[in-house]
């Protein structure tokens, strides 16, 4: 069966898991102490380093160094994690090494289509919008809907309206394209 817009693994793009947990240490006096840790994932499918010349290796290398360096930023000052998460993934969605977002990967039928999903994992709180074409940064319009809306997901040109209402950053569809990115579809 062949389906009109084949986008579950090209998507499913990037897993920004993010564990937060504090520990009081034996002695009551001492304060609070934060730990976290930061797991990244640089985007759906599989970049052999045969596929790749030692140039693109380290792009991608210092790219994933830098979010990390962005998370570790905002958590270091006493930040939520969602506020690092949202920062990270929108940062990686701004640049075309990664498959959302700017240099996101095509649908079957060549247009360039986003998904992004956040949770809090304090209280099972989420946001989520899919099949978005215009939203510069899909993970800031996944946070809104999880914090001003009664819902947990919009599709499509709805979540682009509520977008448009709550003042998020809207692009052209020409945007989204890079040229790698088109010749791999083809």
């Amino acid at each position: 069966m062949q389906f009109k817009i084949n986008r579950c693994a090209s998507l499913i793009w990037i897993f920004l898991v993010l564990i937060y947990f504090s520990c009081q240490k034996s002695n009551p006096s001492f304060p609070m102490e934060k730990e976290y840790v930061l797991v990244i994932h640089g985007g759906a499918g599989v970049i052999t380093r045969n596929s790749m010349d030692s140039l693109t290796e380290k792009s991608y290398r210092e790219a994933m160094d830098s979010v990390l360096t962005i998370g570790e930023k905002i958590l270091a000052s006493g930040g939520k994690s969602l506020d690092a998460v949202e920062a990270v993934v929108s940062w990686m969605e701004d640049n075309p090494l990664f498959n959302a977002g700017k240099g996101a990967v095509f649908t079957y039928d060549g247009k360039n289509e986003m998904d992004a999903s956040i949770m809090n994992g304090v209280d099972l709180s989420a946001g989520a919008v899919s099949g978005v074409r215009h939203i510069r940064n899909p993970i800031k319009l996944a946070r809104m809907v999880m914090e001003k809306s009664p819902h947990v997901m919009l599709f499509g040109e709805g979540a682009e309206e509520f977008a448009k209402l709550n003042g998020v950053e809207l692009v052209d569809t020409s945007y989204f394209f890079t040229q790698k990115r088109w010749d791999a579809h083809l």
